[in-house]
């Protein structure tokens, strides 16, 4: 593992605290977890536990072990993977996704740059938001 190297994601030339080789990469992930955290990829809605998951914990990164969303953060936003209203202070980073024709806000781990998902403005109070994440980018740990 590098420290504050290049991103190997495949839409980056961002800067991150940690960094591996596409082989330590595939090496540490399934298939479905590479093509979601590296690729950018998304998994089908209803599959991951998380979406349901209200235990009181901390969602952690599954590239770094970063501390991302926390428990009482987390909603039921119906779309079917894990939605939260707001991050933890200085855990993701964010970038424009002009896939699909569409304009979204891509979020990412800010120290791995592993893909988490997209942020929408329609959430809840009290910030109106919805980060909608993929839960193979996820590492749930209880209070």
């Amino acid at each position: 593992m590098a420290l504050f190297g290049k991103s190997a994601s495949a839409n980056s030339d961002e800067i991150f605290e940690i960094t591996r080789t596409d082989e330590e990469w595939r090496a540490m992930l399934t298939p479905l977890e590479y093509d979601v955290m590296r690729k950018e990829g998304t998994e089908r809605a209803h599959t991951s536990p998380l979406d349901k998951l209200y235990d009181a914990g901390m969602y952690h990164c599954r590239g770094c072990d970063l501390a991302l969303y926390a428990s009482e953060h987390k909603f039921n936003s119906g779309t079917g993977w894990p939605s939260f209203y707001q991050a933890q202070d200085n855990a993701i980073g964010t970038r424009e996704d002009r896939k699909f024709f569409m304009l979204r806000t891509e979020c990412h781990c800010r120290r791995c740059g592993s893909h988490l998902g997209h942020i929408f403005d329609d959430g809840p109070a009290p910030t109106g938001m919805r980060h909608c994440i993929n839960g193979v980018s996820l590492v749930f740990k209880p209070a």
